[in-house]
């Protein structure tokens, strides 16, 4: 039962999640996309996360969190792509309400925690551009890790907020047009508008989310001064390659937050948003490591070592054959 009266009410005990489309004849080809677009996520991701810990030359406090948000974009796809694509080839779609207020819980903190990570590392390149002599007194392996926690203890309270104040709301009607539990579709299915809520998001949700945002920007408008005091062409050319991808990144997912969240709930097109959200937990998680390889001369050349010792120790493996040789040759 998704419904059971109580108290002449309605009360929701399970959700129905609707999917990234109502057409049955594009489901195949949806779990297909999808599928391959997150393995590539997953393997990309955590190849970065496997070269920066372990390669002895990228043991520094930017890898440090490069290899924090490739484990983040690791954790928000893992949250809402296996559920969709057990759902796009399922007749059962139902959800229950514990598990999709877990689901929020965990994906509005991983999702807030990425815009965190995107600042430090800011900070982190307006330091080493701006004040380079100081950059190691200042940035260290130890101030990054505590960065990372006190970001984790505040987006953790904000999505316990959101989730809870979520839990008090009344919903007509169970069918979230959506492929996860996120807080729109569910401020949607509320018998009363939500007031509180939205409150909230425009209110502590703009100073933990979108803070962030303002934080990389005056960063990089401090980034853009100094440059511009050198007149050196040559200081631009080492600045855009050092900050480009980092750029690039910031614009993809705070393209899509802005257009998914920072609206009022009575202006929501649920049919938009849940081809925007398939953007931002599954194409830009994707593209993060591709960006930061591509355009990565360091991480380029620590992927190679990577691989020159993985084709290595495969061919000197106790079993193999070539191993065999050497050791009847000695």
């Amino acid at each position: 039962m998704c419904l059971t009266a109580t108290r002449n009410r309605t009360e929701v005990t399970e959700f129905v999640l609707l999917g990234l489309s109502s057409w049955p004849e594009m489901q195949p080809v949806i779990f297909g996309v999808v599928l391959a677009m997150y393995l590539v996520a997953v393997i990309g991701n955590a190849l970065l996360v496997i070269v920066a810990l372990s390669d002895p030359k990228l043991q520094t406090p930017m890898y440090f969190l490069l290899s924090q948000l490739s484990f983040i974009d690791i954790f928000l796809t893992t949250i809402t792509v296996p559920q969709m694509l057990v759902h796009t080839l399922s007749v059962n779609k139902t959800i229950s309400v514990n598990r999709c207020m877990i689901q929020l819980f965990f994906f509005m903190a991983v999702g807030s925690m990425e815009g965190h990570l995107l600042a430090a590392m800011a900070y982190d390149r307006c330091v080493a551009i701006c004040d380079p002599l100081r950059y190691a007194a200042i940035i260290s392996r130890c101030f990054c890790l505590r960065i990372t926690l006190t970001s984790w203890v505040v987006v953790s309270l904000n999505s316990l907020l959101y989730s809870m104040l979520v839990t008090r709301l009344t919903f007509c009607g169970n069918q979230v047009t959506h492929f996860f539990c996120d807080i729109t579709p569910l401020l949607k299915l509320s018998c009363t508008r939500p007031v509180v809520n939205e409150m909230l998001i425009f209110t502590e949700g703009v100073a933990v989310v979108v803070s962030p945002f303002f934080f990389i920007l005056g960063s990089y408008a401090r980034i853009g001064v100094a440059i511009a005091r050198l007149h050196s062409v040559a200081a631009l050319r080492k600045a855009l390659s050092t900050c480009s991808s980092h750029v690039l990144v910031v614009l993809l997912l705070y393209g899509s937050v802005v257009r998914m969240y920072l609206r009022p709930s009575s202006s929501y097109d649920l049919e938009q948003d849940r081809q925007v959200a398939i953007f931002y937990t599954v194409v830009t998680p994707m593209l993060n490591p591709l960006i930061y390889s591509l355009r990565n001369q360091e991480v380029k050349g620590a992927l190679r070592r990577l691989f020159r010792k993985l084709c290595i120790s495969g061919n000197f493996q106790p079993g193999s054959q070539a191993n065999q040789q050497w050791q009847h040759i000695s």
